[in-house]
C-alpha cells in the first residue's frame, strides 16, 4: 500500500473540516487489500460532541459497514497524531496500523506524550507509522490556527 496516497485522502478530509470551521483533521481507514472503507473529519463543533474527533468517527463507520466491531485486517490513516481516547479507540478496535502525520506534542499518545497503542501492559499493539506528508499535515493545521486568531 502507498501511505502517501491513502495520506492524501484524509488531507481531503481534513480540509473538509477546514471549510467547515472544525480544527483540520482527518481520517480514513483501508482495508488490507487497499480499498477504502471509509473517511471522516472532526465534527465536534458540528455535533457538540467532544468525542467526535476523525479517528472516532471513521471506526464507527467502519465497524457499521463492515459489520463488526474488530478491525484486524485495516489501517487507520490519521492528519495527525492521536490522543489517548482516539489511542484507545485503536486498541479496542484491534487496528492493525496506524499512519500519521504529525505528531501533536500536547495530546499525541501513540508516540510524543504517550504511548497507548504500543504499551506492553495491554493485550493488542499497532504498528505505527508516522511523519507520512507531514508538512502538509502541519501546514494546514497552522493555516487554521493562524486565521481563527485575525
Amino acid at each position: 500500500m502507498d501511505d502517501k496516497i491513502f495520506m492524501k485522502l484524509a488531507l481531503d478530509e481534513a480540509r473538509q473540516a477546514f471549510n467547515e470551521n472544525e480544527i483540520p483533521i482527518g481520517a480514513v481507514i483501508i482495508d488490507d487489500s487497499g480499498i477504502l472503507v471509509c473517511g471522516e473529519h472532526n465534527q465536534i463543533e458540528q455535533l457538540g460532541d467532544a468525542t467526535a474527533h476523525a479517528e472516532i468517527l471513521a471506526l464507527r463507520a467502519a465497524s457499521q459497514k463492515l459489520n463488526r466491531r474488530r478491525l484486524t485486517d485495516c489501517t487507520l490513516y490519521s492528519t495527525v497524531e492521536p490522543c489517548a481516547m482516539c489511542a484507545g479507540a485503536l486498541i479496542l478496535c484491534r487496528v492493525k496500523r496506524l499512519v500519521y502525520g504529525v505528531t501533536d506534542s500536547k495530546f499525541g499518545a501513540c508516540e510524543s506524550l504517550f504511548n497507548v497503542v504500543n504499551n506492553p501492559a495491554l493485550n493488542h499493539r499497532l504498528q505505527v507509522t508516522a511523519g507520512v506528508l507531514e508538512d502538509e499535515c502541519r501546514e494546514l493545521l497552522k493555516k487554521f490556527f493562524v486565521e481563527r486568531r485575525t
